[in-house]
C-alpha cells in the first residue's frame, strides 16, 4: 500500500499536469483520457474493459447553458464527475466554498449563481491550477471569486464562514476522508448546506475490488461506498444526508450526489 505522502503527491503531480496540458491547448476529451488511462504506478489502466470516460468524467456533464460564456480552458480543465452547482441550489447572496476548484469551472458557475451580493472561495494545492482557475477568473470577468492555496483536510477558511460546501469528485482522491467532512462542518455556518459530486462504490465493494477497477488519481480506487459516506457525515455531525447515484463511471461504481446540513443551532 502506497504511503499517504506518496498518493497525494501522486495526485498533485497528474493534476499539474492537467492544468499544464490545458494550458498548451488539450481538449477536454482528450485530458480525461489521458488522466483516466494512467494508473497510480503509470503502466496500467485506471479503467477495465472499455469505458468512455468523457461520458462519465468532464465537461459533458455540464449543460450548454452552463457552458456558455466560460472561459475555453475553464471547460477543458473540467475534470469532475458531475455538476455540484446544479444540485446544491444555490442562491443570490450566498457565500460558497469549492473543494478542489481546480481550474474554477465550478466557481465561475457558483458565481453566476450567487451574484454580486455572494461571494465563492475556490481551495485548491496545485499551483499550476490555481494559475490556470485565476486567468479564467479574470478572463470571465468574475469579481466575487477567489481562489487560495490549501488542502481539503485542512481548509485555510474560519469556522463558520460560508453557507455552502461543493465540491467535484475531489473527495475520493482525499487521503483522509474523515478530515474532510470534518472541515466541511468546522467552514459552515449553522444551517448550511453541502452539495457535493463525487465517485461512489456499491457497498458490496471491498476496498480491494474498488482498487481493481481504477487508479487513485483516476478517482476510482480512492471512492468511499455508499454506506461509509452515510457514516462518516453522520459521524461529522451532519443530518438529512443522502447520496444518490447519477451513472455508473466503471463496474459498481457511480457519478453520485451527495448532501447534508450542518444542524441549525
Amino acid at each position: 500500500m502506497s504511503h499517504p505522502h506518496d498518493i497525494r503527491e501522486r495526485v498533485r503531480t497528474r493534476y499539474a499536469e492537467a492544468a499544464t496540458a490545458v494550458t498548451s491547448g488539450s481538449n477536454n476529451a482528450e485530458l480525461n483520457a489521458d488522466l483516466q488511462t494512467v494508473g497510480d504506478d503509470s503502466t496500467s489502466s485506471c479503467c477495465t474493459g472499455a469505458v468512455e470516460v468523457d461520458a462519465s468524467f468532464g465537461a459533458g456533464l455540464y449543460g450548454g447553458e452552463d457552458q456558455s460564456g466560460l472561459p475555453a480552458e475553464a471547460v477543458a480543465a473540467s475534470l469532475g464527475c458531475g455538476n455540484p452547482t446544479a444540485v446544491a441550489a444555490l442562491q443570490p447572496g450566498e457565500r460558497v466554498l469549492d473543494l478542489g476548484s481546480g481550474g474554477g469551472i465550478d466557481v465561475l458557475l457558483s458565481a453566476r449563481r450567487v451574484g454580486e451580493t455572494g461571494f465563492v472561495h475556490g481551495i485548491d494545492m496545485t499551483d499550476e491550477m490555481l494559475d490556470l482557475a485565476r486567468s479564467n477568473a479574470t478572463r470571465a470577468g468574475a469579481t466575487n471569486v477567489e481562489f487560495v492555496k490549501g488542502t481539503i483536510e485542512d481548509v485555510p477558511l474560519p469556522d463558520a464562514t460560508v453557507d455552502v460546501v461543493i465540491s467535484n469528485c475531489v473527495i475520493n482522491l482525499s487521503i483522509d476522508k474523515p478530515k474532510v467532512l470534518a472541515e466541511m462542518f468546522r467552514v459552515l455556518v449553522p444551517g448550511g448546506r453541502i452539495g457535493i459530486s463525487d465517485v461512489v462504490a456499491e457497498d458490496h465493494l471491498s476496498a480491494a475490488a474498488r482498487a481493481d477497477r481504477g487508479s487513485y488519481v483516476g478517482c476510482i480506487a480512492g471512492a468511499l461506498s455508499r454506506s461509509e459516506y452515510l457514516t462518516g457525515l453522520a459521524e461529522a455531525g451532519f443530518i438529512d444526508a443522502e447520496v444518490e447515484f447519477t451513472h455508473e463511471a466503471v463496474p459498481g461504481m457511480h457519478g453520485a450526489i451527495i448532501r447534508a446540513t450542518k444542524p441549525a443551532a
